[in-house]
């Protein structure tokens, strides 16, 4: 798999995001907020509406946790 990037901000859902990942033993960094980025550049970069976490793979924007599932069910890697 493509490294994937995650953007979180220490909920479950970006753990639960992180240990999916690590199922897979993917290569993923995690970015997290306060550390690495403010929330304002969070939504600067995602947009008013966007939630924890959001997910990249490769070069590509994949979007929150659902739309991350999502993705991995379709290219069959869950």
């Amino acid at each position: 798999m493509t490294p994937a990037v995650i953007y979180s901000n220490g909920s479950q859902e970006c753990e639960r995001m992180a240990a999916l990942l690590e199922s897979f033993s993917a290569e993923f960094h995690k970015y997290e907020l306060g550390l690495h980025f403010s929330d304002k550049e969070f939504r600067m970069e995602f947009g008013c509406e966007a939630t924890y976490p959001q997910v990249s793979i490769g070069q590509k924007h994949i979007g929150s946790m659902r739309d991350t599932l999502n993705y991995l069910k379709i290219n069959n890697l869950i």
